[in-house]
Parts: C-alpha cells; sequence; structure tokens
C-alpha cells in the first residue's frame, strides 16, 4: 500500500480514536479483569465485520477513481431477479432472461471500456473488462424494467457520470430492434456530467443540465418510467415527485434511489394508490454497505 494511502487512513482512525476519547467514561470505576474479559470475549465483530470492511476501503481509496458513483457485483442477484418479475408483472423467467441479457452484454462493456479509458479512467476500466456488467449493481433491476415495460420515455435525474444512462439507453436500444421505440432524459446540475453516455448510445437519449425540477417542469409528453437519483435530501426527492405527478403515464414505473434513506416515494405511491417494493443492495468486493430501488407501480 502507498505511503500517502497509509497516511490518510492513519489520520481516519485517528480521528475514531479522538472521537471515542470524548464519550463520558469512568475508566477507573469500570475496568476490571472479569469486565475486560467480557468485552474481548465480545470483541470479535470488530475482526469480523468492521475490519475487512476498512481494508476494503483502504483498497478502494488506494486504487479506485470512483467518487460517489460505486460499483461493484451483488451477493443477492437473484433478489433482484423477483423484485423485477414483481415490480413489472413479468415472469421470475422472463425477468431472469433480462438480467442475463445484460450480464451477457459485450457491446455495452466495450463502450464503457473505451469511453473510460479516454478520460483516464484505467480502474474503472479494468474492473469493466475484468467483472464485465455484473459491477452495475442495481441498475441492473433499471435495466430490466425498461426491457420489459417498452417505455416511449424514461427520465433519470442526476447521472453522475452517466453510467445509468448508458444502461437504460443500451435497453432503449434493444427496444428500438425490437420494435418499440422509446427515449432517454437525464438531468443533472453538473455540466461535466454524462460523458459515459457515448455514441452510438446517445442517439436514444439526451441530458439537460441544470436544476432538475425546472426541467421537469417543461416536459410535455408522459413519463413512463421516472428514476429519481439527484439531489439525496428527502424534500427535494418529494418535490420531484409533485412535479411529475400529472406527468406520468397510467402504467408508469417510478424508481426511488434514496428509499433505503427515506419514506418519500412510499408516501408518493400511497396517495396514488400504487404498490411498493424496495429492493435492497449485498454488495461483493467493495466497502460501500449498498443502496437499493424503491418502486411505486
Amino acid at each position: 500500500m502507498q505511503p500517502l494511502t497509509v497516511y490518510v487512513m492513519q489520520q481516519n482512525l485517528q480521528r475514531v480514536l479522538s472521537t471515542i476519547a470524548t464519550l463520558p467514561s469512568d475508566v477507573q470505576s469500570q475496568v476490571n479483569d472479569e469486565s475486560l474479559k467480557r468485552l474481548t470475549q465480545r470483541n470479535w465483530g470488530f475482526d469480523f465485520y468492521l475490519l475487512p470492511t476498512i481494508l476494503e476501503y483502504a483498497k478502494w481509496l488506494e486504487y479506485s477513481d470512483e467518487g460517489s458513483y460505486y460499483t461493484y457485483p451483488l451477493k443477492n442477484l437473484h433478489h433482484l431477479k423477483s423484485w423485477l418479475s414483481c415490480v413489472t408483472g413479468a415472469s421470475v423467467k422472463e425477468a431472469e432472461c433480462v438480467v442475463e441479457e445484460i450480464l451477457d452484454d459485450d457491446f455495452l462493456v466495450g463502450i464503457l471500456v473505451r469511453v473510460c479509458l479516454q478520460h483516464g479512467m484505467n480502474d474503472s476500466a479494468s474492473r469493466f473488462q475484468k467483472q464485465r456488467a455484473s459491477v452495475y449493481g442495481r441498475r441492473i433491476g433499471w435495466y430490466g424494467v425498461v426491457r420489459i415495460k417498452k417505455p416511449r420515455l424514461v427520465i433519470e435525474t442526476g447521472i453522475d457520470r452517466g453510467l445509468g444512462s448508458a444502461i437504460l439507453c443500451r435497453a432503449l436500444m434493444r427496444n428500438t430492434e425490437d420494435g418499440h421505440l422509446g427515449r432517454y432524459l437525464g438531468t443533472d446540475i453538473n455540466p461535466s456530467a454524462g460523458f459515459l453516455l457515448a455514441d452510438p448510445l446517445s442517439q436514444f437519449g439526451s441530458i439537460a443540465y441544470g436544476d432538475s425540477i425546472e426541467t421537469l417542469k417543461t416536459l410535455s409528453s408522459e413519463i413512463d418510467v421516472f428514476i429519481n437519483d439527484s439531489d439525496h435530501s428527502a424534500d427535494y426527492e418529494a418535490r420531484e415527485y409533485e412535479t411529475i405527478i400529472n406527468k406520468l403515464s397510467k402504467n408508469a414505473v417510478i424508481l426511488g434511489d434514496n428509499s433505503h434513506v427515506t419514506d418519500k416515494l412510499f408516501q408518493f405511491a400511497l396517495r396514488l394508490n400504487r404498490n411498493f417494493l424496495h429492493f435492497a443492495e449485498e454488495p461483493s468486493d467493495h466497502w460501500y454497505p449498498g443502496a437499493g430501488i424503491g418502486a411505486a407501480f
């Protein structure tokens, strides 16, 4: 491990120790041989749960070029297949086929590797080359919804590097090949966002830069699939749902990337008399504990 990474991790751990040191305690009256023995026996959780995560974080800090848009395989991909079946009304077999379709998609992986290398993201390019589509995480579920529901308009607010954009446009590309036309619109306040949405995938969508709510207000077409992934504050998430409430098609599916944190999509689903179902990620080979997909349908 590089000295700089070791230094940063030492600073991280020092902050933890400093925080612990400020907690109220009466060490002299509480520590004895019996209490120390009990604590030592219970401390196995540090080695089993926390230490591997800390070491995984250190490895990620040194080698990864990710910022906040994490990629990883899922331990519970089978759960995602069942979730996809419930949300779309497709059979589990059909959901499995769609998931396997993106996992075997060399065309999409090739585009992502090429663009990552062009932008100096060598670790991401290597990750896509070695682990391929398995690292898409919950975005595999997004792909499945679009492939099965065949939407005419897909909206994603908050696109970051544009991995979700590329995956969604690949689904629309395949739908078009099957005779079902559809378009993608991504929004982001960062004018540098979305660079992974490259040609030919960019032929199936576009990106609007600026405040997502202001962009949503200008829409005149019905939304068939909506994905909230922008400002993750509960208030902003709720405001996005309010903005699109009269723009949704009859059978629209609303997906929330913040549903593991807030209940805003759940409450929105109740208001519209829709079902709500949440898929919780279980990442592998990553320190991040995972997010999920909330679905109102």
